[in-house]
């Protein structure tokens, strides 16, 4: 059975490219849905914008990333390795020359943690639907003439995902350190909100990490036998759990990032002082 022709749009009327494709009937509305569906990707957009300025203006400050007196460093600036950092913050020494003004401390880091969230599967899904209407939400059409898909530069390199998973991996050993050497001071043990936020944050950020997609395949995506992979396959049950929750925990980490970095650079400004449990 062969398909239909496709039926003309209505004389005068403005179809969309979806109304245009051959195969589908030419229907007049971008969409018959009565639902305010535009309200998600704009909620999307103001967020990510929104973390996205703030990321930008904090990451060129270079200045209130670090409270000497409790060890406090902000995961922006992690990790510090340039001689224009304060030597307590540079956990791992510092190898690389001053920084000209607005250059990030932390942008050895940073590149690979902006394509590890560029290329996750549900930050894709936000973006495309949220800033270039691809779709801009189920059942609705985008404006866009053709689709090619992931195909072409530059969305090909979205493949390379998995490859950003291994360097966030990495990032988030080094965040945890740096919260557990926050925990040690001078006298010995020592714990104060900020250590909670510190710790709270890498918590999340390893339950992001690990609920990522490419976590999961390499876990036991690839396997046939699950019986004869007790362990992996127990391994990927659990990180399943974790990615039905995937855009809730990637959501959840930006909060705690910026939440985070706020704590940090209002400590290290004198515009609070810390809560201290164990000095």
């Amino acid at each position: 059975m062969t398909a239909p022709a496709a039926t003309a749009g209505p004389p005068g009327g403005t179809e969309s490219s979806a109304a245009r494709s051959a195969g589908r009937a030419g229907i007049r509305e971008r969409t018959l849905r009565t639902d305010r569906w535009w309200i998600p990707p704009l909620v999307t957009a103001v967020g990510l914008a929104a973390w996205v300025l703030y990321a930008l203006v904090r990451t060129a400050m270079q200045k209130y990333y670090w409270v000497d007196k409790y060890g406090y460093l902000t995961p922006f600036y992690s990790p510090c390795l340039t001689q224009s950092c304060v030597e307590g913050a540079a956990h791992f020494g510092r190898p690389l020359p001053k920084f000209p003004p607005l250059v990030p401390f932390g942008i050895v880091a940073l590149p690979f943690l902006l394509g590890f969230r560029l290329t996750c599967y549900y930050y894709r899904k936000a973006y495309y639907r949220a800033f270039w209407l691809s779709p801009p939400a189920c059942a609705v059409a985008e404006p866009h003439a053709k689709y090619t898909g992931e195909t072409r530069f530059p969305l090909i390199l979205q493949n390379i995902h998995r490859y950003f998973f291994y360097a966030a991996a990495i990032i988030s050993v080094i965040n945890t350190y740096d919260a557990i050497e926050a925990l040690h001071g001078a006298q010995g043990f020592r714990l104060g909100l900020g250590n909670l936020i510190l710790i709270g944050n890498v918590i999340a950020l390893w339950a992001y990490t690990i609920s990522c997609h490419s976590c999961r395949h390499i876990a036991g995506g690839r396997l046939k036998h699950f019986s004869k992979h007790p362990v992996r396959y127990w391994m990927w049950t659990q990180i399943s759990k974790l990615n039905a929750r995937h855009m809730q925990l990637a959501w959840l980490t930006l909060g705690t990032l910026a939440f985070t970095d706020a704590y940090i650079a209002l400590v290290a400004s004198g515009t609070l002082s810390d809560l201290r449990f164990i000095h």
